[in-house]
């Protein structure tokens, strides 16, 4: 038996106020604690509890579940069904990759990770040589006389053809629908990304520059298929890494570009809900520290600038993550 907390610290604020997407700040921590059990040496049962705390709030708790989940792990490969994993201490550093499973913004939000701590599903991931993936389900709702169903899943591969270069590629799908009760709409948010990157190392200095084309296909309503939006878009970024210093840009035009879960500053809808018409513009430029304060818990603080059409505007990000293990013989 392994005892284990999970803890992951989280303070964002935007200051936004444009069109797209408004200003928030969101401070907090979420926390899991258990005992995982060993069934065999490939097979763990993992069992605790999760809360999500909001600074501020007049809640203790604003979230508090269950931890239920079961581990099958191979030589390269894991499958989890029950609680999905809790943020790692060693996911990539940098704002922009801070999201739940590491997608694209425009596919995903970062801050997903602060207002969605908690996931449920199933997820395989595979870690090889050559190729390496996640795949994921994520239930979010049930389906209710109230309300559809709500759920999300996705892919983010890489294939490495050699050191320096691989060819990304991510899938991203929102869906509400469900059978029993047919209160609400049903409708779908299907984005996909491919792309190519290339990564080399210049002494101590890490560089990589990665670029993607992105398709979105928008359903808000399947019963009035007038309301679709199909999107096409470009996605660019560079960023160099050297002694936990991590400084990126990003440039992004897209047009029809409409993604549910997606970063608002990339979409092509305003926050009224209508839609933009014409090619939408979007950068930014960031830097990034991280400090490893333990082998088991890390800090990231960060800062970006961000051009939104003509609108600019800054934020900044405090994260901590601390994954905890003791060996119970």
């Amino acid at each position: 038996m392994t005892p284990r907390a999970d803890v992951l610290l989280y303070g964002d604020n935007t200051e936004f106020r444009n069109p797209f997407r408004e200003g928030e700040t969101i401070l907090g921590a979420a926390a899991r604690i258990g005992a995982d059990l060993e069934v065999s040496p490939r097979v763990t049962l993992s069992l605790g509890v999760f809360g999500n705390q909001r600074f501020g709030s007049e809640k203790a708790f604003e979230q508090v579940r269950p931890v239920i989940s079961l581990r099958v792990h191979g030589r390269r490969s894991d499958f989890v069904f029950g609680t999905l994993p809790a943020q790692r201490v060693d996911i990539p550093p940098g704002p922009d990759r801070m999201g739940p499973h590491a997608l694209l913004p425009p596919l995903q939000r970062e801050t997903l990770t602060f207002d969605r701590p908690y996931e449920a599903g199933l997820q395989w991931d595979v870690a090889g040589g050559l190729l390496r993936h996640s795949v994921w389900l994520e239930w979010q709702r049930v389906n209710t006389p109230e309300h559809r169903e709500r759920f999300d899943g996705g892919l983010n591969l890489e294939v490495r053809a050699k050191s320096a270069l691989s060819f990304p590629a991510q899938v991203h799908v929102v869906h509400e629908g469900g059978q029993l009760f047919s209160k609400g709409a049903v409708a779908d948010s299907p984005g996909a990304a491919a792309g190519v990157a290339l990564s080399k190392s210049i002494g101590p200095t890490r560089t990589s520059v990665d670029v993607y084309g992105l398709l979105s296909r928008y359903v808000p309503d399947r019963s009035r298929p007038a309301l679709s939006r199909d999107g096409v878009a470009f996605f660019g970024r560079a960023a160099a890494e050297r002694n936990g210093w991590r400084g990126h840009v990003i440039f992004w035009r897209g047009r029809n570009f409409i993604k549910d879960e997606g970063d608002p500053n990339y979409l092509s809808i305003r926050r009224d809900g209508s839609r933009y018409r014409g090619t939408r513009d979007y950068a930014e430029a960031g830097v990034s520290r991280r400090f490893f304060l333990a082998p088991a818990a890390s800090l990231d603080v960060s800062g970006r600038v961000h051009r939104v059409e003509n609108h600019y505007e800054y934020s900044y990000r405090v994260v901590s993550v601390i994954g905890v293990r003791w060996r119970v013989r």
